[in-house]
């Protein structure tokens, strides 16, 4: 089963800022400057921990991963936003 995160990152080095957009940008969507919305199963969030961890310098930077249950579920439906809606991620089948 996925679950919905939202991963908001602080780098503190433009180089390694842009290393972790790059791999953010390939696991999810980006809400904000440094904020993402990922559909990750556990697995998926262990590899993309991995990846982020190789990169950030663990005594500067900070990664905060918020997950909030499975798709379509109550947590994601609690989120209140002033100004632009946030948008639920769409659902729907996939073709193979």
């Amino acid at each position: 089963m996925k679950t919905v995160y939202i991963v908001a990152y602080d780098i503190s080095d433009d180089r390694r800022w842009r290393k972790v957009f790059k791999v953010m940008c390939g696991h999810g969507e980006r809400l904000q400057y440094s904020v993402f919305r990922c559909l990750l199963s556990e697995r998926e969030r262990v590899l993309l921990v991995e990846k982020l961890s190789a990169i950030i310098k663990h005594s500067e930077d900070q990664v905060l991963f918020f997950p909030l249950g499975p798709l379509g579920g109550l947590d994601e439906q609690r989120i209140y936003a002033l100004g632009r809606p946030y948008p639920p991620i769409q659902s729907g089948a996939v073709i193979i």
